[in-house]
């Protein structure tokens, strides 16, 4: 039973870890300079007139 509740401990704490990382990542992707035009004009598709 002790090695459940290792590999479960172990699990909740890289699983958080890993997905506190990939939002780190993503905010980081979302708000690197470089970006800002790519986004900018994306968020205009819908007022476009084809």
């Amino acid at each position: 039973m002790e090695t459940y509740n290792q590999a479960a401990h172990f699990a909740q704490t890289f699983g958080l870890l890993y997905f506190v990382m990939i939002f780190l990542g993503v905010l980081v992707y979302t708000f690197w300079p470089r970006n800002r035009e790519r986004f900018d004009d994306a968020a205009h598709i819908p007022l476009r007139e084809d």
